[in-house]
């Protein structure tokens, strides 16, 4: 297991240069139709950058959300068991 996700960091790692280069190449397309007047690509990419930003939030949300669920539901199971036990003479 420690092999395998060792593995993912190196691969991460090397993978990381062309995501930086794609930044520079946006932004240069954006500044370029801005000062040509054109503000609705610059609106809609920084539309896709909020999206992309929230959506690992709302998988921590929804992760946590389940995880208490989860753990009321446990902890019920045990309360019920607690009760039972007890009114066993």
């Amino acid at each position: 297991m420690k092999r395998v996700i060792l593995l993912l960091i190196v691969f991460l790692f090397i993978n990381s240069a062309d995501i930086l280069a794609q930044c520079a190449m946006c932004r240069a397309t954006v500044e370029n139709n801005v000062n040509n007047g054109e503000i609705g690509i610059a609106s809609s990419l920084n539309f896709g950058i909020l999206y992309l930003f929230a959506a690992p939030y709302l998988v921590v949300m929804v992760i946590g959300f389940f995880w208490y669920r989860n753990s009321k539901n446990q902890k019920k199971k045990i309360d019920i068991k607690e009760l039972l036990n007890r009114a066993k003479p």
